[in-house]
């Protein structure tokens, strides 16, 4: 068998493939392979996508030169087993092998394996399908597996995991230390009402960073964060949540987690959750480019208009903190607050 340097150019495996004595291989001769396993060897061997195809019962493997990075410094595959390049991870990917060879794809992502490439066991992880290769009349013969390694975006990703937990460790600490400051310098100089609300609205603030922590401080699910700012507060049972679900960003994930608080305290003080028969409806639909943001509350006590506007309403006028204010409504019914935001402004 003639072999070519794994540091060769980037065609190696044409050559080594074109220079193998198959011959003396259980695939046999090449003149006498059947044309679909011709075919699919051509086409791996120019892709420049890490694959590998599998043939036969003895599991013979070809791979081309992107599936190189993955084997390491393995002994020469090219003609071998399959099972046996990947003898110490066989009992993990042995079964997805035989779900592709019985005419069954398999897709995953991320999946971990020990395996030994460069003498010595180590953590890997990787996307990879295994596809069933067919003959013209349909009987499977191999299979095709197309791969690449996510051992660093893994990697990565649990760190910046650790990194965030951290963060919100050291987040909730500086909130602590702002209400125990709040407390011994603001309890004997401000009424109660306005102290408690103090230490609420940094309680929400607190939560807000809880799902942004969840949604790794990127976009998120509009729907989810709704349901989260309102927990916290309310009987979801007796809240009625509809829309299309939307992505949104960490700035408006805040601010509607703020708002949210706001509207949901007051219904539980002076609004539709003060009574027992009291309900919520918060929906959201398309307004051209626009999105109208809608929280109608009913079945509470009748409504009054404050004499003055407080910093909450302030707040919740703000909606999801862009340049767009919102519209509260003191209905005898109950209040109701509608917002229109441009739908390019969510994912800030």
């Amino acid at each position: 068998m003639g072999q070519l340097s794994k540091g060769s150019d980037a065609r190696a495996m044409h050559a080594m493939v074109d220079a193998y004595d198959w011959s003396s291989n259980p695939l046999g001769p090449r003149a006498d392979w059947p044309r679909e396993l011709e075919a699919t060897v051509q086409q791996i061997l120019d892709s420049e996508f890490p694959a590998a195809l599998v043939w036969g019962a003895d599991l013979i493997t070809i791979y081309n030169d992107a599936f190189r990075p993955i084997l390491g410094k393995k002994q020469e595959a090219l003609g071998r087993s399959f099972s046996d390049i990947w003898a110490e991870a066989w009992d993990e990917i042995g079964p997805i092998a035989d779900r592709a060879l019985a005419g069954e794809s398999t897709f995953i992502e991320n999946f971990p394996l020990i395996i030994n490439r460069a003498g010595r066991p180590e953590q890997a992880h990787f996307t990879f399908c295994y596809s069933p290769l067919r003959l013209a009349d349909g009987t499977v013969q191999g299979m095709l597996d197309t791969v690449i390694e996510t051992t660093r975006t893994v990697e990565v990703q649990g760190e910046l995991t650790l990194v965030n937990e951290e963060l919100a460790h050291r987040l909730k600490n500086s909130l602590a230390i702002v209400q125990a400051i709040a407390s011994q310098t603001l309890r004997d100089s401000c009424e109660d009402e306005a102290f408690e609300s103090f230490q609420h609205r940094l309680g929400a603030l607190a939560h807000a960073h809880e799902v942004l922590l969840q949604q790794d401080w990127s976009t998120g699910s509009l729907r989810n964060a709704v349901r989260a700012s309102l927990e916290p507060h309310v009987d979801l049972e007796r809240v009625a949540i509809s829309g299309i679900d939307l992505s949104i960003g960490s700035k408006t994930t805040m601010a509607l987690s703020m708002m949210l608080h706001e509207l949901a305290t007051n219904a539980v003080k002076y609004g539709a959750m003060s009574s027992k028969s009291g309900t919520v409806a918060i929906s959201w639909a398309m307004d051209g480019p626009d999105m109208a943001f809608r929280w109608v509350e009913s079945g509470g006590p009748r409504v009054e208009a404050p004499p003055s506007m407080g910093f909450g309403s302030r707040l919740i006028r703000r909606g999801f903190g862009g340049e767009h204010s919102g519209e509260l409504s003191f209905d005898p019914g109950g209040i109701s607050f509608v917002i229109k935001t441009p739908v390019v402004e969510l994912a800030r």
